[in-house]
């Protein structure tokens, strides 16, 4: 028999509205779209999505959006990233991780700490990278895994990633530990299975944990299990991030309230209607994506600049429905 504040409880969890962008920890095994059918069905079938695939055999931070949350993926695609990666040297797999076939096998008693962390550091910077066959990269419109799965190796161009930061965390044996800091579209596994070849002994990627996407850091994330048991007492909105707080890498605009009231309707505003920004007017550049506060600091919506005085400001994701 279920005791009326069990089913208090229950009636609190189905009544949460929840938008913003939630921290989960994914546990190796699941997918990311496991994840988030897993968060949709806790919300009673809210709007769900997810920022930056993981492997299955990844773990670590997964954004997974919610509700309104939805509606700003393409600002955080040019999130950087945060990752634990460990490369094992001496063995290259089909796969370039650790869940593929051993294709070669590589004495590698004959690299020091020194050499290994010498070919490791060429790769901090700017670098090119060919995408894996084993990817969801399309090649005319065809996902590469599929036909990796069917036997095919199809022509990729190198694509341009970014390094930022690349250290060496530990060396036990042919295993090598790091920290690595991203651009996005950067492939852990072909930087493992890259500084491999670098050393002349080939390498794949053994084990990921992803600790931080942009500003989201895995210190804040939830296993599911915890996840499941907040929602259970109707607390899961406290863990989820505001939209103004995933969002405050971009400048803010603060409009007086008469363009806060056309702003509800999709109008368009002009710099006119700027009451302060904490930004120098000359660097919001045209096609500049900036938030629109009101008085209150209330998140309004997205904009961009369309002219080179921003005398238009036009609105892209509005994220109040009333006047206000």
């Amino acid at each position: 028999m279920v005791g009326s504040g069990d089913a208090m409880n229950a009636t609190v969890s189905k009544c949460e509205v929840i938008d913003g962008v939630l921290a989960v920890n994914k546990e190796a095994g699941w997918t990311s779209h496991d994840v988030v059918a897993k968060v949709r069905g806790l919300l009673g079938g809210s709007k769900v999505g997810h920022a930056g695939t993981l492997d299955p055999a990844a773990t670590g931070l997964l954004p997974v959006l919610i509700g309104k949350g939805t509606r700003i993926a393409e600002y955080l695609v040019t999130w950087d990233k945060e990752y634990r990666a460990q490369l094992r040297l001496g063995e290259t797999t089909d796969t370039l991780d650790a869940t593929g076939t051993i294709l070669e096998n590589r004495p590698t008693s004959h690299l020091t700490p020194e050499a290994i962390r010498e070919v490791i550091g060429r790769f901090r910077g700017e670098i090119q990278q060919v995408p894996p066959m084993y990817s969801a990269v399309k090649i005319d419109g065809v996902p590469l895994y599929r036909s990796a799965r069917a036997g095919k190796t199809i022509a990729r161009e190198a694509r341009t990633v970014v390094i930022h930061e690349l250290d060496v965390l530990d060396i036990a044996d042919r295993d090598v530990t790091m920290r690595v800091m991203c651009s996005k579209g950067t492939y852990i596994r072909t930087l493992c299975a890259d500084i491999g070849s670098a050393l002349g002994v080939g390498g794949h990627l053994r084990t990921l944990e992803r600790t931080r996407v942009g500003p989201l850091t895995l210190d804040r994330a939830l296993a599911l299990d915890e996840l499941i048991a907040r929602h259970s007492l109707g607390g899961l909105t406290s863990s989820v991030w505001s939209l103004d707080e995933v969002l405050r890498d971009l400048p803010i605009l603060v409009i007086d309230g008469q363009a806060a009231a056309r702003v509800s309707h999709g109008a368009p505003v002009g710099w006119a209607n700027v009451v302060s920004t904490k930004e120098d007017r000359g660097q919001h550049e045209v096609g500049m994506p900036v938030r629109l506060h009101d008085g209150s600091g209330r998140l309004l919506a997205v904009a961009r600049l369309a002219e080179p005085r921003a005398e238009r400001i036009l609105i892209e994701k509005v994220f109040v429905t009333e006047s206000v």
